[in-house]
């Protein structure tokens, strides 16, 4: 007879993941075109952030404790937390939020499709994840695509050369997040526990940070559009690191890093049609690489899926 571990995963259980990839993709996209609304609203980047993630962070508190499920607070697991909101949600978010109205939301959604490749190499050399030939295609497939752009970014006439490297920073730092949080990942510790336990850590250094010199987090003087904005930012983050918990835990490391690709796909389109933003140089072969690159990779996944090996390694906490 054969054993349970050796059956085929049911469709729903090899759907899920893609599904997830396309929700959260969809909110990192979203998340992207407000951040260019709300600096048309004078609302200034680094208090459009923490108002949000402390948002975000009341939304999902309430949530864990409706669910009885509140993150824990052992020094391994705030070590976890602030470690996992430097990299994933301050430092990155930051860097893209502030560079929006330098380069388009357009040109720092697609740099958003960076981290697959560093995730990639990563979770190989960390032996996170199997070497699978049509995943690896994929995932230079979709660095291309990133590649493209920012070359054609660069080459521009009047490319602003500081703020475009300086995206390319922010992919870094995802990447380093979505390893991190599935080799650190604390034992016994659900997703719902961990995204507001990392959105509370994310918290707490923004507002540390607005006390430095030059940091404000005070709103324009007609601020309804500024805090209406801020509503639905929190809205979306709530949603969407809830979802980046579950789609890690389920899908690997390197599945999560196409949030990104997924994001763009979606956020180009609605910066270009529905906020008249010039199209970046290169878009159209940009878009077209990383749509393959996200076929491929998501082929792979749900063909590892299927035999029984895509779940990521059991993980230890460090304690």
């Amino acid at each position: 007879m054969r054993s349970s571990s050796s059956t085929p995963a049911r469709p729903s259980s090899r759907l899920l993941p893609l599904f997830l990839l396309f929700i959260g993709g969809a909110l990192l996209g979203l998340s992207s075109n407000l951040a260019k609304q709300a600096g048309e609203a004078r609302l200034e980047p680094f208090a459009f952030l923490t108002w949000s993630i402390v948002g975000a962070t009341a939304i999902l508190l309430l949530v864990a404790a409706w669910r009885r499920s509140l993150p824990p607070m052992q020094s391994y697991t705030v070590r976890y937390y602030f470690i996992a909101a430097f990299v994933g949600v301050v430092g990155s978010n930051f860097i893209f939020f502030a560079a929006i109205p330098h380069v388009g939301a357009s040109f720092v959604a697609l740099m958003i499709t960076l981290p697959p490749l560093l995730t990639y190499v990563g979770a190989l050399i960390l032996r996170m994840e199997a070497f699978q030939f049509i995943r690896a295609v994929g995932v230079m497939s979709a660095l291309t695509g990133a590649a493209v752009l920012a070359a054609k970014q660069l080459a521009a006439p009047e490319a602003n050369v500081f703020w475009t490297l300086l995206v390319l920073l922010g992919p870094v730092l995802l990447a380093i997040g979505n390893i991190y949080r599935t080799l650190r990942w604390p034992a016994g510790v659900s997703a719902q526990a961990l995204a507001p336990g990392m959105l509370i850590a994310a918290t707490l250094m923004l507002l540390l940070a607005a006390l430095l010199p030059g940091q404000s987090l005070a709103l324009p003087p007609d601020g309804s559009q500024a805090v209406a904005l801020i509503v639905m930012q929190a809205f979306v983050f709530a949603a969407q690191f809830h979802i980046l918990f579950l789609l890690q835990k389920i899908g690997g490391p390197v599945l999560l890093s196409l949030l990104g690709s997924v994001g763009a796909v979606i956020a180009v389109p609605v910066a270009i049609y529905l906020q008249n933003e010039a199209p970046p140089p290169g878009l159209f072969t940009s878009v077209a690489l990383i749509a393959i690159g996200v076929g491929l990779v998501a082929c792979g996944q749900a063909k590892a899926t299927a035999r029984g090996s895509a779940k990521p390694k059991p993980v230890v906490a460090s304690r």
